[in-house]
């Protein structure tokens, strides 16, 4: 079968039509804590955690007169101590430079400490509905092993999907490439004698099915969110 990225597309939202983020949040300080707290941890235990956290520190004002310590406390099962501390001291320059309001500006969420373009771009698109693509471990692997791109390192990756993707399903379809990957396209042992688009799938129309795991390379914001 003719590779498509159309119908690559198509198939993606036929099987995920209700994907959306897997992570709990209510607004855009909730959004931002949470994602920076997935960095390189599940979005199950990241919602393990944040209820109590939350509800501890509810604004970003709380949360920037709080201990790191104390927030480390409660956050530590997600990683290290570091993921603290940029959320407090992000939450004290939110409180300088912004009012206490989130960013809604790439420019200006980048500025923060702990958060890379991968986190700036999820916080935008889900907390502030602003088109984005962020290249996560499973959109990075999911897109360059169907065909979606053709790229080593994150950021290309990101530009050709803008180029794929109209712009309108950018956001869907960031949704649509995660659920692909935890479910099915999994980065060992992927499952594609079960998988609806493996006979669009360019890895596996070249391979035979015996798909390989891309690596990616980041130049810059080595944040490793996912949503």
């Amino acid at each position: 079968m003719r590779f498509s990225k159309k119908a690559v597309l198509a198939g993606l939202e036929n099987l995920y039509p209700d994907a959306g983020p897997e992570l709990h949040f209510t607004n855009p300080y909730e959004t931002l804590v949470a994602v920076m707290l997935s960095a390189q941890c599940t979005d199950r235990q990241v919602n393990k955690v944040t209820p109590a956290l939350f509800e501890r520190y509810p604004t970003v004002e709380s949360m920037a007169q709080a201990s790191v310590e104390d927030v480390y406390a409660m956050v530590k099962s997600c990683g290290f101590k570091t993921k603290a501390s940029n959320i407090v001291e992000a939450c004290r320059l939110i409180m300088q430079r912004h009012g206490g309001e989130v960013p809604g500006d790439m420019k200006a969420l980048m500025d923060l400490p702990g958060v890379g373009q991968k986190t700036a771009n999820v916080v935008l698109a889900n907390a502030f509905g602003i088109p984005t693509i962020a290249v996560d471990t499973h959109v990075f692997r999911v897109s360059n092993r169907i065909g979606l791109a053709q790229a080593k390192n994150v950021e290309e990756t990101e530009r050709q999907l803008q180029k794929a993707i109209p712009q309108k399903d950018w956001v869907k379809a960031h949704h649509w490439l995660i659920f692909h990957g935890r479910r099915v396209c999994h980065a060992r042992n992927p499952q594609c004698a079960s998988c609806a688009i493996q006979p669009l799938c360019r890895a596996a129309q070249a391979e035979g099915g015996a798909v390989s795991t891309p690596k990616a390379t980041r130049k810059a914001g080595t944040d490793g969110a996912t949503l």
